[in-house]
C-alpha cells in the first residue's frame, strides 16, 4: 500500500534560478488570442452572413476584458511570483525580498517588466512557533548583457 505525505513537498534546502515571464501572467490567454478572434470576426463579417456571427462577436468585449487592470498590474505581479514559488519549491511560506519588490514596481504600478529572473532559496525556518519548516525566499539575480534568450532553471551552488 502506497503510504499517504508529501510526496509533491521537497525537503532537502536548494537554490535555483528562473526566468518569470510576467507580461502572459498578467495579461492572461485572452491577450495574445484577442486579435487573431478579432480578424477572424472580420473575416466571418465580409465571407459569411449568418446568426452565429453575431454571438461570436457577443463573446468579444468579454474576452478583451479578462486581462488585468492598469491599477493592480504590480500587486498581481507580486501575487503571481508567489505563486510560481509555491508551485516550484513545494512550500506555502514565501517571502519576497525588497529588491524584488523594488525591481516590479520601478516603473510605476500599471508598467510591470516583461520579465524577471529570480533566484528562489528554499531554506530553514529558525522561528519556534513556525507553522512549516522550510520557506522560499525569492530575490532578483542579475541577467547577462546577452539578456534572457537561452536561459534555463539551473541550480545554483551555495558558494554563488
Amino acid at each position: 500500500m502506497v503510504e499517504k505525505g508529501n510526496k509533491g513537498r521537497k525537503e532537502e534546502v536548494v537554490t535555483r534560478e528562473y526566468t518569470i515571464n510576467l507580461h502572459k501572467r498578467l495579461h492572461g490567454w485572452c491577450f495574445s488570442l484577442s486579435l487573431s478572434f478579432h480578424f477572424i470576426f472580420l473575416d466571418l463579417f465580409f465571407f459569411c452572413n449568418s446568426f452565429d456571427l453575431f454571438r461570436l462577436y457577443s463573446y468579444l468585449p468579454l474576452l478583451l476584458s479578462l486581462g488585468s487592470t492598469f491599477k493592480k498590474k504590480a500587486p498581481k505581479a507580486i501575487k503571481e511570483i508567489k505563486k510560481f514559488a509555491q508551485k516550484a519549491m513545494g512550500t506555502t511560506d514565501v517571502r519576497v525580498d525588497v529588491k524584488l519588490n523594488k525591481h516590479i514596481w520601478s516603473r510605476g504600478i500599471r508598467s510591470v517588466p516583461r520579465r524577471v529572473r529570480v533566484r528562489i532559496a528554499r531554506q530553514r525556518n529558525d522561528e519556534e512557533d513556525a507553522k512549516e519548516e522550510l520557506y522560499s525566499l525569492v530575490t532578483v539575480a542579475e541577467v547577462p548583457p546577452e539578456g534572457f534568450k537561452g536561459l534555463g532553471t539551473k541550480v545554483v551552488d551555495e558558494a554563488d
